[in-house]
């Protein structure tokens, strides 16, 4: 009896360690939540480029499960998810100005009205030292977040169900962009008004017309087959739309040091593919709307613009006009 008891606490502790070690053998995933599609999409592009670094920097250690579409839910709820202590996605990828709400103040640059003037001015934003300042801002104000890289999916066009070639022909009209003082007041100083649709309602709202326009990059406009509802194209180019990838502070505590160091390479290396690949992707995106029979109509002159959107930029850059001169400084 004693040699079998004796044996059956071998076979447990053989049991046990073979568990453990099989344990530390498994990797380490982390969700990476996209709200667009993979397919067709400079965001998809920039999470394939992260998964596919990270993973094989990693060796496999570290894997990286891409939940797009809106599956984990749009940007603002998965923000307030984090904020609330929810766990479930690691690795996400926002618009850039989304983090000024909960503080990150500098942020708002991102996203005022024709403060960069060609994807070139903003690049070099990229590499500047002030953007690093600001990639840092989340963590200075006690966000749960850290700041990886930026990046940019191209500029942000109004479509509609009705044609618009001018800013009179944007008046009355009901227009969804992101509840948010910025885009709001532009919609506002461009004479038409806002109307809240989450962004995965805004196909059947617009279908229905519960609005009548809304806003996005060409090729998430395309991506998410707007055009079938909202034919109308009007490339305004009223903002950038600015990217960013932030990793939450639950995901990196999950991480050795060196790990860590490879999540910021991975996410350096998917905005260089993104650099790389935008513009064409735009082109791409904007000829097969073309064939499509979607009504595409470029503004020549943006100054009206600039000036009914004034307001809008002199109220958010107030005690930060340095920033502002530096930005303008750089192109």
């Amino acid at each position: 009896m004693k040699k079998i008891l004796a044996l059956t606490m071998v076979l447990c502790m053989i049991f046990a360690v073979c568990a453990v070690s099989a344990s530390a053998d498994e990797p380490i995933v982390l969700t990476y939540a996209e709200v667009n599609p993979v397919e067709g999409t400079v965001v998809g592009d920039v999470a394939l480029a992260f998964k596919e670094k990270l993973e094989e920097l990693s060796d496999g250690a570290i894997q990286v499960d891409i939940q797009a579409s809106g599956v984990m839910g749009d940007e603002k709820t998965v923000l307030a998810n984090i904020l609330g202590g929810d766990t479930s996605v690691d690795i996400v990828r926002i618009s850039a100005f989304a983090l000024n709400q909960y503080g990150a103040k500098k942020s708002v640059f991102l996203t005022l009205p024709y403060v960069f003037t060609s994807e070139d001015h903003y690049w070099k934003f990229v590499e500047s030292d002030l953007a690093k300042e600001m990639l840092a801002e989340s963590k200075e104000v006690g966000l749960p977040f850290n700041g990886l890289a930026y990046g940019e999916e191209g500029f942000r066009h109004f479509f509609s169900k009705v044609e618009i070639k001018s800013i009179e022909d944007l008046k009355g009209l009901k227009i969804r962009v992101s509840d948010d003082p910025i885009m709001t007041g532009l919609v506002k100083g461009l004479g038409a008004a806002f109307t809240p649709v989450s962004f995965g309602e805004l196909y059947s709202s617009l279908n229905t017309g519960v609005v009548d326009a809304a806003e996005q990059p060409i090729t998430n406009y395309l991506s998410n087959s707007f055009q079938e509802v909202a034919p109308y194209l009007l490339k305004d180019g009223h903002t950038l739309g600015t990217i960013e990838l932030i990793a939450t502070d639950a995901a990196l505590e999950k991480l050795t040091d060196e790990q860590k160091a490879m999540v910021q390479e991975a996410a350096d290396y998917a905005m260089q593919v993104c650099k790389d690949s935008v513009t064409a992707k735009q082109e791409e995106a904007q000829q097969k709307l073309i064939d499509m029979g979607c009504t595409v109509t470029e503004v020549e002159d943006k100054t009206p613009w600039q000036e009914a959107t004034k307001a809008v930029l002199e109220e958010n850059i107030k005690g930060m006009e340095d920033i502002y001169e530096a930005i303008m400084a750089l192109q």
